[in-house]
């Protein structure tokens, strides 16, 4: 399809009001089946059984902040990518969610965006199927509530998390001297965020990231903290940011990357 003159969806005014971006979509799709298919084989390749990172780095807590890291890392190269380039790299519904509040996405394109990463997380969940009985061993790279966690603390700890994601990333994103730098704080920020939260919900943030490892592990516990919580933590972070209370900081583009003009 030929490009329209004026047609702005990353800033919230595609044109026409009701035109659909299937490229986007699709580019939203395959980056949020690469950031499953490999985030998560990283996170089995930790803490499955038989890893030999477990003989290498004894200290679970170690082991978290790595997975953290490299899963953040995962992301990051996504969203560097020309995939990445192209729809802004979402990847998460939280965000996605977090930008239509904004006002930055229109509310067709944000469906669109959250159906793709939502169907690209179980594609890319499948590939997971390779890691067998080890992969089995880990729920697939699941991110579970806690044991012995009350939901509602999973809940809490979810919100928080997704809230800190979208705080970081807006507040990078919202300034010129910044916004080169969003892709790099998520491999720090998860490191942090896997490190502490995860022994509470597991540190998903992302709907679609437990999406893929319930459809193919059948392991639906406690599923809708990972429905709620992320959601309202993008929400509150969106809100924080529009009362100011911690500065000026308001996105001008549905861009976690931002390396060339919107389309």
């Amino acid at each position: 399809m030929a490009a329209v003159q004026g047609d702005r969806p990353l800033e919230g005014a595609p044109v026409p009001i009701a035109r659909l971006h299937p490229k986007l979509y699709v580019a939203e799709a395959i980056g949020t089946a690469l950031l499953i298919a490999v985030g998560l084989s990283i996170v089995i390749g930790i803490f499955g059984v038989g890893s030999p990172i477990a003989q290498l780095l004894p200290s679970e807590p170690g082991r978290r902040a790595l997975a953290g890291a490299l899963f953040g890392l995962t992301g990051t190269l996504i969203t560097i990518s020309p995939l990445g380039k192209l729809s802004g790299a979402h990847i998460n519904p939280s965000v996605t969610l977090a930008f239509w509040l904004e006002g930055k996405l229109a509310t067709r394109d944000a469906l669109g965006y959250v159906v793709a990463q939502c169907l690209g997380a179980v594609v890319g969940a499948m590939a997971l199927l390779a890691w067998g009985r080890m992969g089995a061993s880990d729920h697939y790279g699941a991110a579970l509530v806690g044991a012995g966690v009350a939901e509602p603390l999973a809940v809490l700890g979810e919100i928080v998390a997704t809230g800190a994601l979208v705080l970081v990333l807006f507040i990078t994103a919202s300034h010129a001297a910044t916004r080169r730098f969003t892709p790099w704080t998520i491999p720090p920020l998860f490191s942090w965020l896997v490190w502490w939260e995860a022994p509470l919900s597991g540190a998903s943030t992302n709907l679609a990231r437990s999406l893929g490892p319930a459809v193919i592990g059948g392991d639906w516990r406690g599923f809708w903290v990972y429905l709620i919580g992320p959601a309202v933590g993008a929400a509150l972070a969106v809100g924080i940011l529009r009362l100011e209370i911690i500065g000026r900081h308001r996105v001008q583009v549905a861009r976690v990357s931002h390396f060339h003009r919107t389309q």
